[in-house]
Formats: structure tokens, sequence, C-alpha cells
């Protein structure tokens, strides 16, 4: 999903719940107008600031109530009327659960009218802020920004059929910018950089073409949808979203797509930030001790391919003579990693004696915390590799990057670098293809102990 599109959908959370805050607001402020006092007299005595504050919580749990309803779905495209209906739905449940609450304990607050006008101040407000957000992101697909871009495989009725739907339902946030007959699939190669997504119209293309499809796509980081025959369509446990009246099965390369992309980040954020104030007097001493040793510069900047297949520039504390890597070259004979493209030598002769006390407790990897904090890696991810190392990488092993690389991972926490590269590739998988904020935060836990254990350390 192109990460513009995945902007456009995300910012409906914030624009609801500024809604929802403002609905409240806005309801205690009438309250006080005198054609309503007039009526009735004010009875409580919460006071505006406080007020403000309790309807920030407020807020935050309608807001899980929309969740729940399914109104941040990002797989999902509901239609207005639909949306409209689960807005009503959930914003109605909040307010029994509010006038549940109230009953019980009446002297925290005695305003039924507060309540009522917030309930249908919310629902035309949040009704109003998804309106404006369907326009804005129809004014903002028009110019090409967020919108995925498809190669759509079929010349059959069911083919045709999406991609005018495409071409004439802008919202949708798809455009066709290559349609070809499953003969010529391998054209596709050509095409990469011009594509986010391949979606199979034709629901007769069988099960081995489609699979070869799919290792493609995720060899190649795009999304992957095809058109279900009767027997998918039926089936419970897929995702199926019905465009043109063909039900289209999408098949996601990892969790991270849609709010896990979003939380994970948020995630990275916070405890990069925490970490680089908490280490930075230990980084300040090292960068000293480095320049001590070997002198200027004490960071390198080692060229490592990223999520997509980006390059980037990965920091470390320089822990090898200079222009180590000229050095590579005659030491490939003692490479002790004959299993895949990696290096790796027991007794490197270019590790310096404070180097190798840095890799010995990973303190030379703390300034990957900069590239952490600036979106180039992860916290927790498959292992950076080196271009050329990429270069060598099957088909299957390039869906490791499918996501940003990591600090550490699933496979730095199995066995460091006492791992074959086959059993390294198939933990990064298993970890792609399961991931979720907990198995990071147990990951993180679990680096600590085998960093401080100095197990298999290179």
């Amino acid at each position: 999903m192109p990460r513009g599109r995945l902007f456009l959908l995300t910012i409906a959370l914030p624009l609801d719940y500024a809604g929802v805050w403002l609905a409240g607001l806005f309801a205690y402020q009438l309250r006080f107008k005198e054609f309503v006092t007039d009526i009735r007299p004010v009875l409580f005595n919460i006071d505006w600031p406080h007020f403000a504050v309790t309807m920030l919580l407020v807020a935050l749990g309608v807001i899980i109530l929309f969740a729940w309803n399914g109104l941040y779905d990002i797989n999902r495209q509901y239609k207005l009327t639909q949306e409209l209906v689960r807005i009503s739905a959930a914003s109605t449940l909040g307010l029994a659960i509010v006038m549940g609450w109230f009953f019980f304990n009446p002297q925290l607050f005695g305003s039924r009218f507060i309540i009522l006008v917030a309930w249908a101040l919310i629902i035309v407000l949040v009704s109003l802020g998804r309106l404006l957000l369907r326009w804005l992101r129809l004014v903002v697909y028009r110019t090409g920004f967020g919108v995925s871009r498809v190669a759509l495989i079929g010349t059959d009725n069911n083919s045709r059929e999406l991609a005018g739907l495409f071409a004439k339902s802008l919202n949708l946030g798809l455009r066709v910018v290559w349609q070809l007959p499953l003969s010529q699939v391998d054209d596709l190669k050509n095409h990469l950089t011009e594509l986010d997504e391949v979606i199979v119209g034709d629901p007769t293309v069988g099960h081995e073409e489609k699979l070869r499809l799919l290792e493609f796509c995720s060899a190649n980081h795009l999304s992957f949808r095809y058109a279900a025959d009767m027997f998918e369509a039926q089936t419970h446990n897929v995702l199926v979203q019905t465009l043109a009246g063909v039900p289209l099965v999408e098949i996601k390369r990892t969790p991270l797509d849609g709010w896990g992309r979003v939380s994970k980040r948020f995630f990275d954020l916070i405890l990069a930030t925490l970490a680089l104030l908490v280490t930075s007097p230990i980084l300040l001493l090292l960068a000293g001790a480095v320049l001590l040793e070997s002198g200027w510069p004490f960071l390198v900047a080692l060229q490592r391919v990223g999520e997509g297949g980006k390059l980037f520039y990965l920091y470390k504390f320089r822990s090898m003579v200079k222009d180590a890597h000229q050095l590579k070259a005659k030491l490939l004979a003692y490479n002790e990693r004959a299993d895949g493209p990696l290096f790796k030598m027991s007794h490197d002769p270019r590790v310096t004696r404070l180097g190798a006390w840095l890799r010995l407790w990973s303190l030379d990897e703390l300034p990957q915390l900069w590239n952490i904090l600036i979106g180039q890696m992860s916290l927790v991810g498959p292992r950076p590799h080196e271009p050329g190392e990429v270069a060598a990488y099957n088909i299957n092993q390039r869906k490791l990057l499918s996501i940003k690389p990591g600090l550490t991972g699933l496979a730095q926490i199995s066995g460091r670098s006492n791992l074959t590269f086959a059993e390294e590739v198939k933990l990064d998988l298993f970890y792609i293809e399961n991931w979720s904020l907990r198995g990071d935060f147990v990951i993180l836990i679990k680096t600590i102990g085998v960093v401080l254990s100095r197990r298999n350390a290179v």
C-alpha cells in the first residue's frame, strides 16, 4: 500500500477524535445559553476545564467503540451509507454506556441535556468529518497522490469491468497503468517502478499461475489481489472485497500492512528517542574511545539495503581498521558462511582491539538508533544486508526486503552468528508473516538477555 494512501486512510482517526471532543464542548457551552437555562436551570457544578479534560477521556472511549465497529478497518472500504450507519450505531452504544454509568453514579454528573446533545453532535460532526475526508481523498487522488498503481491481469469480462470501475470511481484510489493477458505476465518485471499492486481480474486463472504471481509480488514488494472463483468467494477465512460485482481476495504480505505499520512506527519513535536520551553519555564516551584508539572518523556509514530494496547508510561505531572494505576481497577465501551470501570470519584481522570489545557487547550498533529515528530502520526486523549480498538472494529470500531491517530480530535472539543463512532467513520470514507489537516487545527484552550473556557474538 503506498504510504500516501495509508496516510489518507489513517487521518480518519484523529479527525474523528477531534469531532467527538468538540461535540462534547459544544454541548457544554449550549447548556449555558439563556434559552436553555430559562427552561431548566443548571444544577450540576462541573467546571469548564475539568469538563474539557474529562471529554478527552470520553472521546478516547468513543474512538475505541468506533474501532470495534470496524470504522478504522483499512482493508475495507464502506459505502457512505454504511459508514454513517456504523457511526450512528457506535455513538448510540456509547450513549447507552454513559447513561448506564451515570444512572448508577448520579453524583458524578447530572446533566442529561449535555449527554443527549453531545450524542447527536457526535453523529453530526463525525459524519461531516467523514464526508470532508471523502471529498479530500477524491481531490488528492485526482492529482495522483496516494493512488495505487495497478497491473491488471486478464482481458475477460470481469477484468474489463474492473478496469472500467477503477477508471470511473476515483475514490477507490486505484489506477490501472498496465493491463495484459496472463500469457504476458513476464513483462511485469520491466515495469516494477511503475507499480504498487497486481490484481488478477480473471477468476479462471489457475492456482499455479496465481501462486507464481504471488511469489513474484512478494519478492518485489507489490500487493497482490485476485478475483475469487465461486468456491473461494464462499470461504469465510479470506478477506473478500467486492468491486464491480467481482469478489476480490487479497493476500497480505505481512500484518504490518495498514495500522500495523503505523503502530510499529510509533513504537520505534518512542523507544528510540528514549534510548538515545538514556545512552547519550555512553555514546559520547565510546566516540571518544574510538577516536583515541584509531582516530577520525569514529563512525562508519555502511551502505545497506532497506525496505523495498532501497539503499541507505547504516551508522556504527568504527570497529575495524580504515579501508577495511578494500581488504574484504583478500579474505573471501576464509569465509565461514558457505551456505549463503553473507561473510563471516571468527578472527577477522580487520577488527581493532576496541572494536572486538564493542562487538562483543553490541555497543558498536548503538548509532543505529539514529537510523531508526529517521525511519530507515526499525528496532526489530530482519538483519540489514549489503547490496552485494542482496544481489545473491533467491526469489524467496527477497521477501526479507518487505519491511524495514531491524537493530535486532528473531534471528539475533535465536543464535546470533551461529545460525546458518537458511535458518536466519526462515526465522526472519516467520517474523514478517506473524508480526505483532507484543512480539516486538518480547524480542527486545530477550535481546537484552542475549547481549548480556554474550552468546554467539560476532
